[in-house]
């Protein structure tokens, strides 16, 4: 008996043995390093053998170590973005294989599709532009409408470019073109006089977007930072552009040492306006001229000029208007008739010239001067007269006039001097800068509103006659920031290559001569891709962010015997933001093809706040810092190719705000102005059954309605909260000529034919409220609707 087991165990030892050995011998061990051209490792590149679904990844030092199994052919891929991607074939490989793999940059006159995005180690997520230009658009500013449909961000209105991101106002976004910041008008009250944004789409080689949490380089804003590189053509080309809402022209050639591009554009959202209840003559005309040249006289020097302007005109004499409002058992009409007009001006000028000095490959310094300036009217004499019924019973629940006169002016000056230096070292990524600026700024303002209801002027005295609202304002400001900053990235590996860590951190300061204010805003992130997935990208983000005053936030109305009179009030300091971010990436393959989750927890707990109102895009503050409050949420992105060879996203967004005045008597809190509980927004692409030259875009969006109140009255008494936003666009492009094999320049390479389908289901979204007062002096909001369904036609053509 014993023999007989120690027969059967020896047998299954032996099977076992022979088992092990056949698998060791149909298995091997690829090992090596990814170098690039000039020798330097690819830190994170990726190591893939798809056929056996197996993937690794290469440490900072550009090293992998890989187990395959063994056949008569192994097909292996090397790829990082930015790179071409090499792929080896080992036959009949056995036992340990190294190689030394050299990845080449991706060739500039090649079309080239990613099909991996670069993993997100910092706060700034790099956007994928490849379809920018063929969404659907009304507005004609196509980077702002990209950024509106990310997670974390807002809009209530298709025809302005602005956004709010995570309870932020306007005014807390950065906006950076090749590291200068840029500047909108200031005097922008309403979607239509908005003209085109800076940024030219087809100008544009990358975008960087942080909703929070970004490095010390950005400057004093709350809520995110927008950074836009412009690239440098390598080759000659055109594309021109033209639509019922527009055109657009852009021409660029470069060669060994010198680059240049030019983008002219043209807006009137004329067609667009028709589409809104209040009917009239709408004028608008914008128009917009960038150039960027760039001069590379060697290998040590880059200079770089871009310019821009911008002319901008909105006139506008109304005729009539009817609106029907309430619900279905309470149907309001309200009916208006015009007279009068508004004109509306908009100039800026903006110029950015920089020098380079390269010290090898690892230093560079450089010098950037900039000026921007701008002169700003809006004027207005617009008077309606207006009944108000009850359409069931025919009652006349109000009769009235009003008028509304403005005469505003700004010219505003702003010149800075950068001076940047960046040092890379074998895991260190140093930066460091110090900018002065100029700023000028000077205004005259007047503003008035008159209200007569059933015979009685509002507010309605025995003694005198009261206007509703009377501001005047004749202001001068200059005064000299000082800014810096001093960050690094340090990346490292554990010891066994397997976890991967990128730590950012700085500091940042700044000094307002106005105020005589300085403050010190640290900044720190980590991201960890840890060893028992690398798919995955845990990161954490925090820092203490300052919104500095600008024109708008230190404007403070003092109101004496009814008359508003604005001064600047130079005791103003800072908004405050503490935030504390925690994400979670992942990359996956579903159906054979890339997708990534992401998901973002935030908290920003807020403290001298100056609270503002918004009417339409235009944002008032009180001009003093009394609230404190915060901001938290989720937002979670899920990206990838939902069809295959196109890139699509949906977004989910859950949000949260309060505030409360610091020195008040209750500690009453009440919502942000922007407190959008929930946003969803859906970016699907997909081609025609059968061939790719028809091509459809299709773009929703569902969000929160804001909450609102009537007018005058302080914030805390916005008691109300506007009907959701949704919205659908859909656009159809059918590639009509492609020819990309071309022998010289100005050859015709594409032409693209589009329909645009704007606000698909005709929804009649809310933007503001117009109050009305009966004969019972009871107020009655009035909405104000967005555009209607609209179709655009555009033909682009590619030289």
């Amino acid at each position: 008996m014993n023999i007989s087991n120690l027969r059967q165990r020896l047998l299954a030892l032996t099977v076992l043995l022979t088992v092990g050995l056949s698998v060791m011998a149909d298995s091997f061990t690829l090992k090596g390093k990814i170098v690039d051209e000039d020798g330097s490792p690819v830190e994170l590149a990726t190591i893939a053998c798809v056929d056996q679904g197996k993937v690794a990844m290469a440490s900072m030092k550009g090293e992998f170590s890989i187990q395959l199994q063994s056949s008569d052919s192994v097909k292996v891929t090397f790829s990082m973005v930015g790179y071409k991607t090499r792929t080896r074939t080992f036959h009949r490989p056995k036992g340990t294989q190294t190689v030394l793999m050299t990845l080449y940059p991706l060739d500039a006159l090649q079309e080239v599709t990613v099909t991996e995005r670069r993993r997100q180690t910092t706060a700034t997520e790099q956007l994928d532009i490849k379809d920018i230009k063929s969404s659907p658009s009304s507005t004609g500013n196509a980077v702002e409408e990209l950024i509106q449909q990310q997670a974390g961000v807002s809009t209530h209105n298709e025809l302005s470019s602005q956004y709010n991101v995570r309870g932020g106002s306007f005014d807390e976004n950065f906006v950076y073109i090749n590291n200068v910041e840029v500047y909108r008008p200031l005097l922008i009250r309403s979607g239509q006089q908005e003209g085109l944004s800076v940024i030219n789409a087809d100008m544009v080689e990358r975008i960087g977007f942080s909703t929070g949490g970004f490095e010390a380089k950005y400057g004093d804003k709350m809520s995110s930072a927008l950074d836009i590189t412009y690239r440098r053509p390598q080759r000659t080309e055109a594309t021109v552009t033209a639509s019922l809402l527009g055109a657009s022209a852009y021409f660029g050639t470069g060669g060994k040492h010198f680059t240049m591009s030019h983008g002219l554009r043209y807006k009137t959202n004329r067609y667009l306006l028709g589409s809104l209840e209040t009917t009239g003559e709408y004028r608008p005309s914008f128009i917009d001229y960038q150039t960027y040249l760039s001069w590379t006289p060697s290998r040590r020097w880059t200079v770089d000029f871009i310019g821009n302007i911008s002319d901008n005109h909105y006139d506008f004499n109304p005729k009539d208007r009817e609106t029907s409002f309430g619900t279905m058992e309470d149907v309001k009409s309200f009916k208006v008739y015009f007279d009068g007009q508004e004109r509306d001006v908009f100039r800026t000028l903006f110029g950015t010239f920089s020098v380079a000095r390269h010290f090898g490959d690892s230093s560079t310094v450089k010098l950037l001067a900039s000026a921007f300036h701008t002169k700003e009217q809006e004027t207005y004499d617009i008077q309606g007269q207006y009944w108000l019924d009850d359409t069931q019973s025919s009652e006349s629940l109000g009769v009235g006039t009003y008028m509304e006169h403005a005469r505003n002016y700004l010219t505003a000056d702003v010149q800075s001097l950068k001076l940047m230096a960046s040092h890379r070292l074998r895991h260190h990524d140093l930066e460091a800068g110090l900018t002065m600026k100029w700023e000028h700024i000077k205004e005259q303002s007047r503003e008035y509103e008159m209200r007569d209801s059933s015979g009685y002027s509002i507010p309605h005295t025995a003694e005198r006659l009261d206007l509703i609202y009377t501001l005047a304002s004749r202001n001068t400001i200059e005064s000299r920031r000082t800014e810096g900053y001093l960050q690094d990235t340090y990346r490292w590996s554990s010891h066994d290559d397997e976890t991967f860590y990128t730590l950012n951190y700085g500091v940042r300061f700044s000094h307002w001569t106005f105020s005589g204010e300085t403050t010190v805003s640290p900044r720190a992130s980590l991201a960890v891709v840890p060893r028992w997935n690398h798919d995955v990208t845990l990161r954490l983000a925090t820092g203490l962010y300052y919104q500095a005053p600008f024109f708008k936030e230190m404007r403070d109305t003092t109101t004496v015997g009814r008359q508003t009179v604005v001064t600047l009030n130079d005791h103003i300091k800072s908004q405050r933001s503490l935030q504390f971010i925690a994400a979670f990436d992942y990359r996956f393959r579903m159906m054979d093809r890339p997708f990534k989750f992401t998901a973002e927890a935030y908290y920003k707990a807020l403290s001298n706040l100056v609270p503002y109102n918004v009417q339409n895009v235009k944002v008032t503050y009180y001009g003093e810092n009394l609230c404190s409050g915060h901001a938290m949420g989720l937002d979670m992105k899920l990206y990838g190719e939902f069809v295959p060879g196109t890139d699509s996203w949906l977004t989910f967004s859950l949000m949260k705000t309060s505030q409360h005045f610091d020195h008040a008597s209750s500690s009453k809190n009440f919502p942000l102005p922007t407190d959008q509980r929930f946003a969803i927004n859906f970016h699907f692409t997909d081609y025609f059954p059968g061939t790719e030259r028809w091509k459809m875009t299709l773009r929703l969006a569902y969000a929160d309605g804001l909450p609102f109140g009537a007018p005058h009255r302080g914030i805390e008494q916005q008691n109300f909260r506007a009907p959701a936003y949704k919205r659908a666009d859909i656009g159809m492009s059918w590639l009509a000529y492609d020819n990309e094999s071309r022998s010289s320049a100005f050859t015709l390479r594409k032409v693209w034919l589009g329909l645009d389908c704007l606000n698909l289901f005709g929804i009649s979204n809310v933007n503001s409220y117009y109050w009305v007062t009966d004969v019972t002096n009871r107020q009655w909001a009035v909405p104000n609707y967005l555009t209607g369904r609209q179709i655009n036609a555009k033909v682009t053509i590619e030289l």
